[in-house]
Parts: structure tokens; sequence; C-alpha cells
């Protein structure tokens, strides 16, 4: 009897590793292709980017955080073309951020080199504010960011962009003049110039499709 119990349990014990293993394989599996770019949580991440402009950039509460200059970005050391970005951020009621991608010209961050998924309740003209594309897809009704936690899901795939603010769909639209580039983190003043709110950045990834 003894000897058939501990059969038994060195079968349970194998059955139990196998399930074990595929739900670990499921998981890493369903991960597989994500990048960090950003993590609040580990400073030496701001070593994937490029600083832009005089924004104070630091890493505090487990996040990225930049709350005075006149404003900057942080802009990635590597180019994209066709990918998903899955961003968590917060923003003050007053923040005026953003993230660019596909920017043509690092060195001229705008709408004019490169689209700008908006972060921006307070924009005048709030049809490309918070979940818009900047002058390229307007958003309505506007979502507000301020005040949360949010998470911003961008999808480029050819002409094909895709903005998702906090599970909703804010953009879907065809348009083909940026076909790749870089990705950058804005802080940026507010209109008049008046001093803009803070960003917060807790997690940045990317994978390419």
């Amino acid at each position: 009897m003894k000897s058939l119990s501990a059969a038994l349990w060195a079968s349970l014990l194998a059955i139990g590793l196998t399930i074990a293993g595929c739900s670990s394989r499921t998981s890493d599996e369903s991960e597989a292709g994500w990048i960090t770019l950003l993590d609040g949580s580990n400073s030496k991440t701001l070593d994937n980017w490029n600083r832009i402009g005089d924004a104070n950039w630091r890493a505090e509460d487990s996040a990225i955080v930049a709350d005075k200059g006149k404003g900057g970005h942080l802009v990635s050391k590597n180019s994209y073309k066709d990918f998903q970005i899955r961003a968590e951020f917060w923003a003050d009621a007053t923040t005026n951020s953003g993230i660019f991608f596909r920017i043509s010209d690092p060195k001229s961050i705008g709408s004019k080199t490169g689209y700008e998924a908006n972060i921006y309740d307070e924009r005048p003209g709030s049809e490309y504010g918070t979940g818009a594309i900047t002058n390229v897809a307007k958003v309505s009704p506007m979502p507000k960011a301020g005040g949360k936690w949010n998470i911003f899901e961008i999808t480029a795939r050819g002409s094909h962009l895709t903005l998702v603010l906090n599970g909703i769909k804010t953009v879907d639209v065809q348009h083909t003049q940026f076909t790749e580039g870089p990705i950058s983190l804005q802080f940026g003043n507010r209109e008049k110039g008046a001093p803009g709110g803070p960003i917060k950045w807790r997690k940045v990834q990317i994978r390419t499709l």
C-alpha cells in the first residue's frame, strides 16, 4: 500500500507541475513581445530616452515625473514603424502632455513632425484635446484624464491608427503622413505661457507588429 501511495503521489505531483508549467507559459506568452521602455520603479529606464527641452524629469513615488520647466520631451532612442503602446499615466486637470509617435524630426517635435496622442483636458478647441490625435483625428465627446491614473493604448499599423483611453476607443483613422520614427513623452506648457500641470508616467511598454 505504501508503494502504491508513493506512486500515486508522484503521479499527482507530475500532473500538478505540468499544469503549473502550462499556466506559466500562458502568462508569459500573453506578454510576449512587450518591451518596457519606462518604469517608474526603475529610474534606469530613463536611459532608454533622450531629453529634449528643460523639463525636470525624475523618478518619484514609483513614477517618472515632470512638473517644472518651459517644456520638454523624453524621446525614445529607437525608431518604430508598426507597433502597439501601453502607457500608464497620471495627469493634473491643467496638464498639457501627450505621446508623440512616428516623429520625423526628433529635434523639432510637434503635430507637424509626428502624430500626437493628446493629453490636454483644458485645450482650447476640445475636439483635439485628450484622446484625439492633434490636427488629424478629432474626439467627441472629449474624455477627461485629470486627477487620476489612466491607460493609453496606441496602435499604428500602416496607415491605420487607433487610440484607446481607459478601455474606450477614441480614435480610429486612416492617415499616411508619417510612417516611422521615435516616440516621445511630453511635458508642455499651457496656452498663453501659463505653467502646465504635472505629468507622471508609471509604465510605458511597446511591442512591434
